[in-house]
């Protein structure tokens, strides 16, 4: 059978099997404090969450203009020797490559299914997150707006802030969530918390005693859906409802990064 992976992936790939896990790994992220908004701030959690989980080193590189440094436009992205590699699940793959997983003892079928969990968190998750943000006016307007121009000079701050909402909103329209109105979020919000509720079963972490990428995932999200300060709590209160889900956001937090999460 031929393979379809193209030459230069295979020549890194086999590069970074070679190469340790240096000790100066740099992620790379907006300022947490005056600008990273709820999105980005979920997806640069859940990498920091998934390095602590394969006890790997980095240190944390806030950069006003990381969206603009990365190779996919997106944040996080880390710098680990000669490889610059952007958002969780090619980070994933590349820490793989180094003979480092959180996933050996899956099977096919399991890894298939918590894929497919990922990707459930990123289409309901990641789109209400961005929906709030940059659809719902007074989020928009309070939050949104101030924090996204906070590190740029007139009228640059404008500007890019304008830029990033047209980004933004063609992704919902082609996502299909622009015309949803907020109820309609908050629905699916539940729903995605209903069926990862499902999905855990009262288990410590989704695939049993172990955590994955996908607890790294969702702990980046519903963390940082219960702590991001919003003109109305409503989002952070469907999660609530799901107590099961918030005692693996207080495991992960209290295993991974020795804290307490407030409820």
């Amino acid at each position: 059978m031929t393979s379809h992976v193209p030459l230069m992936d295979k020549i890194q790939m086999e590069l970074g099997v070679l190469e340790p896990w240096p000790k100066d790994v740099k992620l790379y992220q907006p300022y947490e404090v005056e600008q990273i908004l709820l999105p980005d701030n979920a997806n640069c959690l859940a990498v920091q969450a998934f390095l602590r989980m394969c006890n790997l080193e980095f240190e944390v590189v806030s950069k006003a203009n990381a969206e603009f440094m990365s190779p996919s436009g997106k944040v996080p992205f880390i710098k680990c020797g000669a490889f610059v590699i952007s958002e969780l699940e090619p980070i994933v793959q590349f820490v793989n490559t180094k003979g480092i997983t959180l996933t050996a003892n899956m099977e096919g079928d399991q890894k298939s299914d918590m894929r497919a969990y990922m990707s459930l968190v990123h289409n309901v998750l990641e789109n209400a997150e961005l929906y709030i943000c940059w659809c719902d006016k007074e989020t928009y307007n309070e939050v949104t707006k101030p924090r996204n121009g906070s590190v740029y000079p007139w009228p640059l701050n404008h500007i890019q802030t304008w830029s990033k909402k047209s980004t933004v909103l063609k992704k919902l329209k082609m996502m299909g969530w622009f015309n949803k109105n907020i109820e309609q979020v908050y629905q699916e919000v539940e729903n995605c918390c209903q069926a990862l509720t499902d999905r855990l079963e009262g288990k410590e972490f989704f695939f049993g005693q172990s955590p994955t990428e996908l607890d790294a995932l969702i702990f980046g999200h519903l963390f940082t859906i219960l702590t991001t300060p919003l003109p109305n709590s409503n989002i952070a209160n469907i999660v609530r409802n799901f107590p099961s889900l918030i005692d693996l956001v207080q495991r992960v937090e209290e295993d991974y990064f020795k804290k307490k999460v407030k409820q």
